[in-house]
């Protein structure tokens, strides 16, 4: 079952022609509610013509009124030496793990991602806010 949910996930971002514009595209699943964890599953494609080395991001928690309940900041790509970058071209799939003090009060939960840092290839600083496109996963 997880084998056919992460190909469909990749499939779909793949196949999706709106997600052509950006550079570092991520799809973003509905977080995975278990006691006072949340798993937000993210996949993204390299569409830079070089090697993303890095990326970090943050992850926000929101209730059903939007109020934050748990986040979370992680490099999703590279960010040490143990770590692999993504080839241009290529896809990763990274799940964040939020842990909240004690259990969370709803499954009801949504995800907020935002990147704020990516280095490609030579230590060069790409654009957060044009190289970078955040998409709801299709189902």
């Amino acid at each position: 079952m997880k084998l056919q949910n992460s190909f469909a996930f990749f499939a779909g971002m793949l196949l999706c022609p709106l997600l052509a514009n950006a550079a570092l595209v991520v799809m973003v699943d509905q977080p995975k509610i278990t006691g006072s964890r949340a798993v937000v599953p993210l996949a993204m494609k390299n569409n830079f013509a070089e090697k993303v080395e890095s990326a970090r991001a943050v992850v926000f928690l929101l209730d059903h009124q939007g109020k934050v309940v748990g986040q979370s900041t992680k490099w999703v790509i590279g960010g040490s030496q143990d770590k692999p970058g993504l080839a241009a071209g290529a896809t990763n799939a990274f799940h964040f793990v939020i842990a909240a003090g004690k259990p969370f009060t709803t499954t009801n939960l949504s995800a907020k991602v935002s990147f704020n840092r990516v280095v490609l290839e030579g230590g060069k600083l790409g654009d957060v806010n044009k190289d970078v496109q955040i998409q709801p996963a299709t189902k």
